[in-house]
């Protein structure tokens, strides 16, 4: 495999008149060109730092990272920071398979420069390199079908297996403090490779079933088209349980461009595999918060969805009989105002502002909601069930 790499940078090499260097996602040096050129500068002290250590500086990779190599389709170029210890200018190629950057080739750039044709050319070449890198790692990291009976065993000895089986896969790694995320709807049947996701230790996709729509056409949301939705679980791997930045790095580096309205649900850090499930379970809640709320989202952590941490736990169910009039899509402004009057405390003032609404207006709907549901929105226990029923009925 790694002759493999070698044939193709010397490829590059060739096309280009340049010596390349090929590094993975990480700027871990995997092959090198061969450098026989009388100009010394040829090998500027970054280059010779990633050969001869096999990486690049945090400070490179950061100047790097700044002219959006990881989202690049083509050729970037980049200009020299002696501060940071990049002394001449660069040109990147990312190598991609499916979407996701798996590593970079790098080359000096001089004036004039390589070609247009030239560049394209190499580029097919990073793209045989993307595939060569994919197939590795799918070959030797995929955890994929672990997560996935971790994920779906029910309790008992059978999920004890599948814990048991992922902790075996993951090493000393499975002890370590872990979040789980689910990010909504997934348009592929399969996963990225851990290795293309910052921070993951396992990654699998389960079928997603998000909310229906609810028989009066109230707020909710619909399956999309085009066959049954997925989702993508992800283990990430933390550091510390108040800092989420690996999921935040994570979910950037998963955007699917084919569901712009894709939310992430965390879940609350926990340390070792032993609650996997409720992890998940808390997980896919907090994503379908996010779609019922997207104010909650694109990243929803569990801990911080409020009163739907309890409606999602709830079974499915029809709707109270004491709203399933206000629910009708006729309807469809009073449910909205009767929303907001309860999200605001029941502060009349305040709930108009929001609405953009006169009080007298506010005031009319307001009994216009009490005479459809029969509720009292001066009693506490009337209003307690109106605003969870409508809070429920997103879901």
């Amino acid at each position: 495999m790694k002759g493999d790499y070698q044939d193709l940078v010397d490829e590059i090499s060739a096309l280009l008149g340049a010596p390349a260097t090929l590094e993975n996602r990480d700027f871990g040096l995997i092959a090198f060109g061969a450098h026989d050129s009388d100009d010394d500068s040829a090998m500027d002290p970054v280059r010779t730092r990633s050969i001869l250590t096999r990486k690049s500086s945090p400070a490179v990779r950061a100047w790097f990272e700044g002219f959006g190599i990881t989202r690049a389709t083509g050729p970037v170029r980049i200009p020299a920071a002696p501060d940071a210890g990049v002394f001449r200018d660069r040109i990147c190629l990312p190598v991609r398979h499916r979407g996701v950057v798996l590593g970079y080739v790098w080359l000096l750039d001089a004036e004039p420069g390589p070609s247009h044709a030239r560049l394209t050319a190499a580029m097919e070449v990073a793209a045989r390199i993307g595939d060569l890198l994919a197939d590795e790692e799918r070959a030797g990291a995929d955890l994929s079908r672990e997560l996935r009976a971790a994920l779906t065993a029910e309790r008992g000895w059978q999920y004890d297996m599948a814990v048991t089986a992922l902790r075996a896969a993951l090493g000393p790694d499975a002890e370590g403090l872990h979040a789980v995320m689910c990010r909504a709807p997934w348009s592929d049947e399969d996963a990225p490779s851990p290795r293309a996701v910052p921070g993951a230790a396992a990654l699998c996709t389960l079928p997603w079933r998000p909310p229906p729509l609810p028989p009066s056409g109230s707020p909710g949301s619909a399956p999309p088209e085009g066959g049954a939705p997925r989702a993508l679980a992800v283990l990430v791997r933390l550091r510390s349980a108040d800092n989420l930045s690996p999921v935040t790095t994570a979910t950037t580096r998963l955007g699917d461009p084919t569901a712009p309205a894709a939310v992430t649900g965390v879940a609350t850090p926990r340390r070792g595999l032993a609650d996997l499930d409720a992890s998940w379970r808390e997980a896919t809640a907090a994503a379908r918060a996010a779609t019922a709320r997207p104010l909650l989202g694109p990243v929803a952590d569990w801990s911080a969805i409020g009163p739907y941490r309890l409606l999602t736990a709830l079974p499915p169910a029809e709707p109270d009989p004491a709203v399933r009039a206000l629910l009708a899509p006729t309807h469809a402004e009073l449910a909205r105002t009767a929303e907001a009057f309860l999200d605001h405390a029941g502060q009349a003032g305040r709930t108009a502002a929001a609405l953009g609404i006169h009080r007298q207006t506010l005031y009319y709907r307001l009994s216009r909601v009490e005479q459809l549901t029969g509720l009292d929105l001066d009693a506490g226990e009337d209003r307690l069930l109106l605003h969870m029923a409508l809070k429920a009925a997103r879901l």
